[in-house]
Order: C-alpha cells, then structure tokens, then sequence
C-alpha cells in the first residue's frame, strides 16, 4: 500500500493507497479512449493559444512496462518515495 502523508500548520493528512487502486489508474492511464481524449483536449488548448506555438501529444504509454514496476515496488514496503519540506513549514511523505 502506498501511503501519502501531508502535514502542513493547521492539519494532518494520510491518503493510503492500495496496489489495486494502482492498476486500476494504469488501466485507466493507458486505455486509448483516455489518450484520445488528452491529445483532443490539448490540440483545442493549443488552438485557443496560437500566440505560444507549442505542440504537444499525450505519449502513447504501455500498460506491459508499468505492471512490472507496480509488482517490484510490493517487495520494498517501508521505501520512502518522496520526503519533501516547504519554506512554510508543508512536509509531503509518500512511502511505500
């Protein structure tokens, strides 16, 4: 389970999230409905700003690659991902 701690002045959060949870968002990521659906809507936010100039496709990602990582990553539980520490005081911990 990946678990996301955020802890700023006022309040304390923790967002756990199952490896199931995980594939699912894969499967969602890599389904060639949602990459169609990110290539229109970024081809219609560059049209409403031709003044920039800038082209960019949603990459085509495949599910086979990100499944293995997902399963190497249950074997190292307690491996802390991400330990960040803002100026305001803001820590963000995502841990496995």
């Amino acid at each position: 389970m990946l678990r996301i701690k955020i802890k700023t002045k006022d309040a304390r959060f923790t967002i756990p999230i199952p490896y199931a949870a995980l594939h699912l968002g894969i499967s969602i990521l890599t389904s060639k409905r949602f990459q169609q659906y990110m290539n229109k809507k970024i081809k219609k936010q560059e049209e409403d700003n031709q003044d920039k100039k800038i082209t960019f496709t949603f990459p085509p990602i495949d599910k086979k690659l990100l499944k293995p990582v997902i399963k190497e990553l249950k074997k190292h539980k307690g491996l802390v991902l991400v330990d960040v520490t803002a100026s305001d005081g803001t820590e963000v911990l995502v841990k496995l």
